[in-house]
């Protein structure tokens, strides 16, 4: 067996593709975003055969449809209710990959109808793919399906992990949410345990009885992604196809007043500087960067139509991939020549002033950060109002002239550029987070 990890860093996820030793590949909870795995495959000669989906993910697209498409077999649990051919599996399944086995195990509380994967050889258990189960230092949240079946799924996750744990100690444990995943993985780079691990050091798993446990995983859930909520039903239907290319439609500003006219949303992905010296009026900031897909997915619905303006050495492709990793394919296209044809075509720019730490002194700051890390430390007499709040329109009253600050700038300008659509004047992004602000003016942060 050859197990070979792809690692969606922006996402916080990793799609795992075993080589079965023949030459097939068994891949599990591939993206729809095929590069990685695709480029894992080629380079260890491998043809995938099966495609395995441990539930119906929140967070991306399913990539199983496309390996389909090309020969493998999908599997995937019988009770999830897909509109699509595959081969449904229950609790104590069996699939014979050729010398290896998976075995289906019913492990609900993600979502009602996860399944882990066990996979043997003979009757040794190698190792587990837990999906959104049992992952490293933690579980994965259960409040995706709706708030009145949170505590539901939360028990289920309990029974779904004291069943994991009597696996063997030396068993490998293979999930797909990791570290930066908004389905509340522990902070930490590493992508797999082990069973006896986990037991060791794995805080849930020191709870001593399921309310404990309960009141513990509930404690420890934030907000997430808009885009969460639609996914698992557009997983459920199976996404559409992919477009046969990557590309990004050449528009003219009128082709783009035009697009704003009927509700498209103008998308800059250039870096913060750039953005905060001219782009134009209404457009939202969210930098090209690993993380793009997960801040476009919190920023703007799954249907609006989307304009973006980006620098010449930025992927158009990276673009596009990232946006439809997520479901999110109504890109219409691209501003020709970028900012600077926008300029010389006579058409009004906007600019957000840039501040340096050292000189916020009495100026009202908004920390757009998520709770949990404001709670760990903010600049003395913030003011707390996360991006995914102000991205859904959910603005708290805010000080006039407001300076936005996060941990490096990013998220601070999406913010300012979300709060300037709303109305807002006078708004300034900082150039740097809290620690840089305790290091130029030598104050302490505030720690909640």
């Amino acid at each position: 067996m050859n197990l070979i990890p792809v690692v969606d860093d922006g996402l916080g996820n990793t799609s795992w593709l075993v080589g079965l030793g023949d030459g097939r590949a068994l891949a599990v909870d591939a993206s729809r975003d095929l590069r990685g795995l695709q480029q894992a495959a080629q380079a260890h000669r491998l043809t995938v055969a099966f495609a395995a989906d441990t539930h119906l993910h929140a967070d991306f697209v399913t990539g199983a449809l496309d390996l389909a498409s090309s020969g493998a077999t999908l599997l995937a649990s019988a009770a999830g209710g897909r509109q699509y051919p595959h081969t449904g599996l229950g609790d104590g399944d069996e699939v014979d990959l050729g010398g290896l086995t998976l075995r289906a195990l019913a492990t609900p509380g993600h979502t009602d109808e996860h399944l882990s994967f066990l996979l043997l050889d003979g009757a040794r258990p190698l190792g587990v793919f837990t999906g959104g189960s049992l992952i490293v230092g933690a579980a994965a949240r259960t409040d995706l399906v709706s708030p009145e079946r949170t505590e539901e799924l939360t028990r289920a996750q309990w029974h779904s992990l004291q069943r994991l744990v009597t696996l063997p100690d030396e068993v490998q444990v293979w999930p797909t949410h990791g570290a930066g995943s908004f389905c509340s993985a522990a902070s930490g780079a590493e992508r797999s345990s082990t069973i006896g691990r986990e037991k060791a050091a794995n805080a849930l798993l020191q709870a001593p009885d399921e309310d404990a446990f309960v009141t513990q995983l509930l404690a420890g859930l934030g907000a997430y992604p808009r885009y969460f909520r639609y996914l698992g039903e557009v997983n459920r239907r199976g996404p559409a196809p992919l477009p046969a290319t990557a590309d990004l439609q050449a528009l003219s500003p009128a082709e783009i007043d035009a697009a704003v006219e009927r509700s498209a949303l103008v998308v800059d992905v250039r870096p913060v500087q750039q953005f905060a010296a001219a782009h134009l009026p209404g457009s939202v900031s969210i930098p090209l960067r690993g993380v793009f897909a997960t801040w476009l997915g919190w920023t703007a619905e799954p249907t609006t139509p989307l304009v973006v303006v980006r620098n010449d050495d930025q992927d158009a492709a990276e673009i596009v991939w990232q946006a439809r990793k997520i479901g999110y394919d109504r890109l219409l296209g691209e501003l020709t020549g970028g900012i600077t044809a926008w300029q010389r075509n006579g058409r009004a720019t906007a600019s957000t002033p840039l501040v340096q730490t050292w000189s916020l002194g009495e100026r009202p700051v908004v920390d757009v950060r998520q709770r949990s890390e404001f709670a760990m430390g903010a600049v003395v007499g913030a003011t707390n109002a996360e991006l995914g709040q102000l991205a859904e329109g959910k603005v708290p009253e805010l000080p006039e002239a407001p300076v936005v600050m996060c941990g490096h700038g990013e998220r601070a300008m999406t913010a300012a550029s979300l709060l300037e659509r709303a109305g807002h004047g006078g708004v300034a992004v900082v150039v740097g987070g809290p620690e840089d602000w305790a290091q130029a003016t030598g104050q302490e942060l505030s720690r909640s």
